[in-house]
């Protein structure tokens, strides 16, 4: 299936200028906000903030990398802005780089440039709701509209909670009876795009090498297989459903999670969660293969069922105060847990003794990705089944270092894996 192509043609264009906000989102295809962005505008500013927030170089972490991110997350980032400007530039435009507070920049932008209708992707991640939250109070106070369609998600996590009396469902399949089949029309690529307009006193950046931002790649013995962007998601979706026996009966917690070469999954993660692929679009190919099959795995083994899963946790995490934490978090359990620094950074640092828990950690910190049977066992490992330290802890270095680490889906599998919440709900 390809994604559809857009009408948009230069004799549409009316009005002034619009700001494309990318965050997550860093994708062409099936962009809702893109292509409200380029309708009817003269021109289209297409931004991206480097945020010290996550980029900025740590030389005290104890890996390379931010204080938040590892360096396979970060490279893998910058490769898929390249892609993405690649992308822009055969449209007609480009991706405008700068640097800075994001919520900061953004407004210096909307007040240096002409533009009338600022336009990004919903999240639903705290740090990026309350970024969000600035941005649109003073757009609305600039008489600028706002445009922020939920588009990283198949369902609106907002939806599904309001079904439910306004309180989050706990179990995956009470969130499957209230989501029910998602109706949802894909939008339409665009096949050119209105020209950038005066960026006035801008400096405008191009897309930053990892060196640039500070890193020396010497420092990393071996960096992720996995090359991020649009294009090469793309690629590996197409190369995934053309085995359509393998779409109609994969079926998790199938797979070998020591299959290094050929992974025994579509490695898809890093790119749904950067929105290199959209979820909307990978949903309907997968659809679309089982039309054309006799028969295929269902939810929650399938691989529809997976990405429900991504959507179960995503709507679990924005319904619930605290969700990252134990205290304050009414769904988790309140256990005594170790405070054991040393048995983390053996844990971290693959020097447990146990050959199969070190080699996980190893495979985590030279390509940021594991397997979810892999996942799981260290988890474990970690917390209810052996060492006893806090899932927090855990939660906290998956976040730096793997390269599709995501906050809903993080936190929610340390709940789960721990034992902390889930399984004993309801």
């Amino acid at each position: 299936m390809k994604p559809p192509l857009s009408l948009l043609n230069p004799s549409m264009l009316s009005g002034s200028g619009s700001l494309m906000w990318f965050r997550k989102g860093l994708r062409v295809h099936d962009n809702p906000a893109l292509e409200y962005a380029s309708r009817g505008s003269t021109c289209v500013y297409p931004l991206f903030v480097i945020d010290p927030h996550y980029m900025v170089l740590d030389p005290n972490a104890y890996s390379p990398g931010s204080t938040r991110a590892g360096i396979n997350r970060i490279r893998f980032l910058l490769e898929s802005l390249a892609d993405l400007d690649s992308s822009l530039k055969k449209l007609g435009s480009r991706l405008l780089v700068l640097k800075g507070e994001p919520s900061e920049v953004l407004i210096r932008c909307l007040n240096e440039w002409d533009v009338r209708k600022l336009c990004f992707e919903y999240d639903t991640d705290p740090y990026y709701q309350a970024l969000d939250d600035k941005a649109k109070n003073y757009a609305s106070a600039a008489g600028i509209e706002v445009f922020s369609p939920v588009s990283h998600t198949i369902f609106d996590p907002a939806d599904i909670i309001e079904k439910n009396g306004g309180r989050p469902p706990l179990s995956y399949q009470s969130f499957l009876k209230l989501a029910g089949e998602p109706s949802f029309s894909l939008s339409v690529e665009l096949s050119w795009m209105p020209p950038v307009g005066d960026v006035g006193r801008c400096e405008i950046l191009q897309v930053p090498t990892l060196k640039e931002l500070g890193y020396v790649e010497k420092h990393q013995d071996e960096f992720t297989p996995f090359r991020g962007g649009e294009s090469e998601a793309l690629r590996r979706l197409r190369e995934s459903l053309s085995d359509k026996e393998w779409v109609a009966n994969f079926e998790k917690p199938k797979g070998d999670p020591s299959a290094y070469i050929k992974p025994a999954t579509t490695v898809l993660s890093p790119y749904l969660k950067f929105g290199c692929l959209s979820s909307r679009y990978f949903y309907q190919c997968l659809k679309d293969v089982y039309k054309n099959v006799k028969r295929h795995t269902s939810p929650p083994v399938s691989l529809v069922g997976q990405l429900l899963w991504r959507e179960f946790f995503y709507t679990v995490a924005f319904g619930t105060p605290n969700f990252d934490e134990m205290k304050g978090n009414k769904i988790c359990k309140q256990i005594p847990w170790n405070d054991d620094d040393k048995l983390l950074a053996a844990w971290r640092e693959a020097r447990t003794g146990y050959p199969w828990i070190d080699a996980i950690m190893v495979q985590l910190r030279k390509w940021g990705w594991m397997h979810h049977l892999a996942r799981h066992s260290v988890a474990c490992f970690l917390t209810r089944g052996d060492l006893f330290v806090h899932w927090e802890k855990g939660r906290d270095i998956f976040e730096r270092l793997l390269i599709d680490s995501d906050w809903a889906i993080n936190n929610g599998n340390w709940l789960w894996l721990s034992c902390s919440s889930f399984f004993y709900q309801v």
